[in-house]
């Protein structure tokens, strides 16, 4: 078993929710040998340098989550998606202690499967900004108005899908006209939809 990183000990010590979960999943990564960190305020296990997998506790579960768990085989039908537009990331969500225990040779096999995708250098192929369409509404507005779609296209590309995913989330054309109306200031100022 590789050492333990006195920071996630740390972290742990003072976890409120899924310690238990938490410490069950941290002995199954290190048994995979795996280098324990501390990233993003999170335990998180790498190889090489290279990220791996990392334990996130969130509201409903606690979850691995797997940076490049797209390439993964889940021959048990295991991985979640984290979010409508992750393109890598996949995650396997937990409830309770038992259900980790008795996934225990699952996980080995997933987490080492991970490994093996990492020394082979293989990486998710990331749709690029360029692949993204924007809704209808912001394509007209940014046809009709040059000040905003220079503003616009100023934007980081994260900006801009940020914002494009939040107007397209929208079902009704109107609203997704006023959502565009309501932040076309804070573009225009070169700010983002987090800032």
């Amino acid at each position: 078993m590789n050492l333990m990183n006195p920071k996630v000990d740390a972290f742990l010590a003072k976890a409120k929710n899924w310690r238990q979960e938490s410490e069950e999943l941290r002995s199954i990564i290190l048994e995979c040998g795996l280098t324990e960190e501390l990233k993003w305020g999170q335990p998180c296990y790498t190889n090489q340098g290279k990220n791996i997998v990392l334990i996130g506790g969130f509201k409903e579960y606690c979850a691995l989550l797997f940076f490049q768990g797209a390439l993964l085989g889940d021959a048990k039908g295991l991985l979640n998606r984290i979010g409508e537009h992750t393109q890598a990331g996949r995650q396997i969500r937990f409830t309770t202690l038992q259900e980790i225990k008795k996934l225990k040779p699952a996980l080995k096999a997933y987490i080492l499967e991970a490994v093996e995708v990492q020394k082979a250098g293989l990486k998710v192929k990331l749709k690029k900004h360029a692949e993204y369409t924007f809704c209808e509404e912001l394509q007209n507005i940014l046809d009709k108005n040059s000040a905003f779609k220079k503003a616009f296209l100023s934007l980081t590309p994260g900006r801009q899908r940020a914002y494009n995913f939040y107007f397209s989330a929208a079902k009704q054309s109107n609203t997704r006209t006023s959502r565009i109306e309501k932040y076309k200031q804070k573009i225009l100022s070169g700010k983002g939809f987090y800032d």
